[in-house]
């Protein structure tokens, strides 16, 4: 990572809302170490407590070694730390990857304290990864829109500053500052669909695109941008919506008033904010037919 990056990153660091407690999500990969090093170095500009935190998902059999690994530099930095063991093992026709993200962010969520600010590592690389395999399961603009910048997580919420800087500028500042991180061995394991974009897919296609990375995670923001729009158009239909004489019942013959898309927008909207998970397509059609 170049010095004005750094520097960059820096301001975007101060201009950071007020929170109870700054934590590093430290995997003890090269991303999350390269954040927890920059966060070091800057944490007198930081208007609260910097701390790292350690997912031990149990998976690996060497994965105690990385705790203890993380722990250690941690004790260098003389950086707070802690470790949440979790059963992140994927149940039959569960995918190992959601399975193991899912546990994580859950004890995360948990375990983060009131007004406080994860930070995790993921950067511009894994953001067109995200987008192409939102992208392949059909997804629509939210699910294009990838992972946000923040986030509300438990009673705090979860920040990505690394979302602008491609893995290469991350990989120049470990290199740089001498860092040691640890690898985890699955992440060459091309069974598992985002390694099989990363490792043979994307390299693939940047041969041919070579900025295909920003382009892609430009199209994430753009695709943000449409699902907010789509938010703040079906809370508002919702409204007109809504059965005056029934709480939280929806009336019939204003939402045939709609278009099939709005339908369909304020449908999802509706059943998302009544706590229930969001159907597919095919069910909402024919919920607008039935």
């Amino acid at each position: 990572m170049s010095s004005s990056k750094s520097k960059s990153l820096s301001a975007w660091l101060a201009d950071l809302p007020e929170a109870t407690a700054y934590c590093v999500a430290y995997s003890g990969g090269v991303d999350s170490h390269v954040l927890l090093h920059i966060l070091a170095s800057h944490r007198e500009t930081l208007s609260a407590p910097l701390s790292a935190i350690h997912i031990d998902h149990q998976i690996q059999s060497q994965s105690g070694d990385w705790a203890l690994h993380c722990k250690a530099v941690c004790e260098e930095l003389q950086m707070p730390f802690s470790t949440l063991h979790v059963n992140g093992r994927a149940r039959p026709g569960e995918s190992p990857e959601a399975a193991a993200r899912t546990a994580r962010y859950r004890a995360l969520a948990e375990w983060l304290p009131a007004g406080a600010a994860l930070l995790t590592a993921q950067h511009q690389d894994d953001q067109a990864e995200t987008l192409l395999l939102q992208l392949f399961r059909g997804a629509g603009p939210r699910g294009l829109a990838a992972m946000p910048g923040v986030t509300p997580l438990g009673q705090g919420h979860l920040l990505r500053p690394f979302l602008d800087y491609r893995q290469a500028d991350i990989l120049d500042y470990a290199r740089a500052h001498g860092l040691r991180w640890v690898e985890d061995p699955t992440n060459t394991d091309t069974r598992y669909d985002r390694n099989l974009l990363r490792q043979r897919l994307l390299p693939q296609l940047r041969q041919h695109w070579p900025g295909l990375t920003q382009v892609l995670a430009r199209a994430a923001s753009l695709q943000a941008d449409q699902a907010e729009l789509a938010a703040v158009l079906a809370a508002q239909d919702l409204i007109t919506c809504l059965d005056a004489e029934q709480m939280n019942c929806l009336c019939v013959t204003r939402l045939r008033s709609l278009s099939a898309a709005r339908q369909r927008n304020v449908l999802r909207h509706w059943i998302e904010t009544s706590g229930f998970k969001l159907p597919s397509l095919d069910v909402l059609k024919r919920v607008e037919h039935e």
